[in-house]
């Protein structure tokens, strides 16, 4: 049970926790911003569609309801397939999608301009240390010195390359040959 709450402490003081949970208040928070501007907006442009009568055209009416003819009193609600709500619930969905994408894209842009930004003021701090002489020179370095620059080779270049081993390879094995027959007829 310690190792339970343990792990549970360790998952939940995680900062991608945190992060989640701000994000799920601030994604609540924008969908009521999302779902008014559907409601309020869209739907009324919706619905002023030449031939369409208000929500109810996008409405099936299973089994109507009953109402108590003396008192008007609904006895029984109708089964209705509302369509408009479901499209409504589309829109709100892609509306608050496609803006949290732009959040998180931008979000990202600037993390990554920062880590961007923090790696050169790191690299130019390392640098005017080196030329210091208080940080040795990378090893990176060290090796660059060490190794000539070889010239790139064309086509035929390597070709005549590879021949040349596979000559020298078929003659040491000519060679091998011959030498291990010289030593069989020597022993017999």
């Amino acid at each position: 049970m310690k190792k339970l709450f343990a792990d549970f402490k360790a998952f939940i003081s995680k900062g991608n926790v945190i992060n989640l949970a701000v994000g799920m208040i601030i994604g609540s928070a924008f969908t009521a911003i999302v779902n008014s501007l559907v409601n309020g907006l869209l739907k009324p442009l919706i619905n002023a569609i030449p031939g369409v009568d208000g929500t109810s055209a996008l409405q099936l009416v299973l089994i109507p309801a009953e109402v108590d003819a003396v008192t008007g009193a609904v006895l029984k609600d109708a089964v209705v397939l509302d369509f408009g709500a479901v499209i409504s619930a589309i829109i709100t969905f892609l509306m608050t999608a496609i803006i949290l994408f732009i959040i998180v894209k931008a979000v990202a842009s600037v993390q990554r301009k920062q880590e961007k930004i923090k790696a050169q003021l790191k690299k130019a701090r390392e640098d005017k240390l080196r030329a210091e002489g208080k940080l040795p020179p990378l090893e990176e370095e060290k090796e660059e010195e060490a190794t000539p620059v070889e010239e790139k080779l064309t086509t035929e270049e390597l070709l005549e390359q590879i021949r040349d081993l596979l000559m020298a390879q078929n003659q040491a094995k000519e060679t091998s040959a011959v030498i291990a027959t010289e030593m069989v007829e020597e022993k017999e």
